[in-house]
């Protein structure tokens, strides 16, 4: 399938890597329909479709899908099964309602089926429904995911403005960013591309970095005070008082997993040259 005749439907279209990737398609010409839960400004060829629930679309006209509904944060009224696994089982099923043959998934970085905590085990469960379901499938596990506006600079933001950056534990656990920019490069590739049919990738860029030094290279020069904080109290504050730290339980889990990978399958099988991610 060549880009000419791609149309491609994304689901939690008015995220980070929503309106990013639809931007993105826009300029490559390509026809897209975003579904969301609110109405947005629409870009050049775009269609919007607002819903409150997946299951009263009857139908979409698109080659493609991009399932961006997710959630890293639970509350009592949307946890992760509610939203990670309960949305991607009625994304599965408005894809055979449309005879869409494609399903593209972001996942994240260290699920596997070893996982022990809650986010990465929904990512799992979502995964399974995806591989099972028969559609053609490429499942994208990312890393933090960098560019204006994206949820881990938007943290550091506004810990910065409050003067001081909060680092749990040693701070040495290691990152590896990958650019928004590329994500939706490698989101089309895996549109077209028959070498990311039925495939699990690792979403990561072409550099590891430990916390501590990514924090430096963010605060570029700032007068902003570096505190570390044990990680059991950082732990405890999280499940005890959440509103006085800056990362959740899951957060927490996600940054001292220590999660990083190779970046050079994804190249390979893409032929995108990945960027380095410029702090």
């Amino acid at each position: 399938m060549e880009h000419e005749q791609i149309k491609i439907g994304i689901s939690g279209s008015t995220g980070f890597v929503g309106t990013n990737l639809r931007e993105f398609l826009a300029t490559q010409n390509i026809p897209v329909i975003s579904i969301s839960r609110k109405r947005q400004k629409n870009f050049i060829n775009e269609k919007n479709i607002t819903v409150h629930d997946i299951d009263d679309i009857k139908k979409i006209r698109c080659n493609v899908l991009v399932h961006l509904i997710g959630t890293g944060i639970q509350t009592k009224d949307f946890d992760y099964e509610l939203v990670n696994v309960k949305q991607t089982e009625k994304i599965i099923k408005l894809c055979k309602r449309s005879k869409i043959k494609k399903i593209i998934y972001i996942s994240g970085l260290g699920v596997s089926n070893h996982t022990t905590f809650g986010y990465f085990l929904s990512k799992l469960k979502a995964e399974k429904l995806i591989i099972e379901s028969g559609l053609d499938y490429t499942i994208l596990r990312a890393s933090y995911i960098v560019g204006k506006s994206d949820p881990l600079t938007q943290n550091l933001s506004r810990q910065i403005k409050h003067g001081v950056i909060i680092i749990p534990g040693t701070g040495l656990y290691k990152l590896q960013p990958i650019t928004i920019k590329d994500v939706c490069k490698v989101i089309l590739n895996s549109s077209v591309n028959k070498k990311l049919s039925n495939q699990i990738i690792d979403l990561v860029g072409p550099k590891k970095i430990n916390f501590q030094n990514y924090i430096k290279k963010f605060i570029k020069g700032k007068p902003v005070k570096i505190k570390k904080i044990p990680l059991e109290l950082a732990y405890f504050i999280a499940l005890n008082n959440p509103k006085k730290i800056p990362y959740g339980l899951d957060d927490l889990n996600v940054m001292i997993g220590d999660f990083t990978s190779s970046h050079k399958k994804l190249e390979k099988l893409t032929g995108i040259k990945l960027d380095i991610p410029d702090l």
